[in-house]
């Protein structure tokens, strides 16, 4: 089976988008595995299928696979390559685009080389993640080889857990996010993120992706480090996030309104591969 695709990066986090309304489309989690393997397939940290959707206020489906075969639930970077993919490819003229995610609804604007994603209202509740603690709060402890860290947890249509810390550079992060990532009070696993804060409209932010790894950049954990940051009234409601692949726009007013996430993305090229 021959397969059209399109390799696209937002930040950097980088993704193979394959358009699955002209072709017929079934991988299995082997085969999007080896597609994603960067010595011997394409390289990616997701793969992204462009489905119809059958959902009458959405243009499109859209399905999010990370790069252990495994299917998750939304990706903000992805989200922006994700439009940009089917303006690029004539299958809509729209600026303004509703896609269907495993999540619900969610609406992408483009507006030049820059795309905003309504990510929705972020959600604190921990059976949204789900996470193992009774209670909602703005802080919780979790014990991580026999040291205990406080952890902000919200689900911005996947999960994470988001830790603040005096500086990035100095975190041990395939430890300590792999040790998160897989923590049994996590039955999903989660993302970890890891936030310095710089000022009051400044951050910087490293996340290790589920299945993934830590990217260099990651759309929905920039939304998650905000709206954890300003539950705990320690940001303002624009911010800028430094990741390691350039800088996102977050913009949150508050509990009850959505979350929106402004950047780029980028086509990188276009090629076919054989999955046997």
């Amino acid at each position: 089976m021959v397969i059209e695709f399109t390799k696209m990066h937002g930040l950097g986090n980088d993704f193979v988008v394959i358009n699955a309304i002209s072709q017929t489309i079934n991988l299995s989690s082997e085969q999007i595995k080896a597609i994603a393997d960067r010595h011997f397939g394409v390289g990616c940290d997701q793969l992204l299928l462009v489905e119809k959707s059958e959902h009458d206020d959405a243009e499109f489906r859209y399905r999010i696979f990370n790069a252990d075969g495994g299917e998750v639930e939304q990706c903000g970077n992805g989200a922006r390559c994700f439009a940009m993919f089917v303006r690029e490819q004539g299958l809509t003229t729209n600026s303004v685009i509703s896609v269907e995610t495993a999540r619900g609804l969610i609406e992408l604007i483009v507006n030049g080389d820059q795309v905003t994603v309504n990510m929705g209202i972020p959600d604190f509740n921990p059976v949204s993640l789900p996470f193992l603690e009774e209670n909602q709060a703005e802080t919780y402890d979790l014990m991580v080889n026999d040291v205990v860290y406080a952890i902000g947890a919200v689900s911005v249509g996947n999960p994470h857990a988001v830790m603040l810390v005096d500086d990035i550079d100095g975190i041990d992060i395939d430890t300590l996010g792999k040790a998160i990532e897989s923590h049994p009070m996590f039955p999903n696993r989660v993302n970890a993120g890891f936030v310095q804060i710089i000022n009051r409209s400044e951050i910087r932010l490293r996340v290790y992706e589920r299945g993934v790894g830590e990217t260099r950049a990651c759309g929905t954990g920039a939304c998650a480090a905000v709206a954890v940051g300003r539950l705990r009234n320690k940001l303002d409601e624009q911010v800028t996030v430094h990741l390691h692949g350039g800088d996102l726009n977050i913009s949150w007013s508050g509990e009850g309104y959505a979350l929106l996430m402004t950047g780029p993305a980028t086509t990188v090229f276009q090629g076919k591969i054989n999955c046997e």
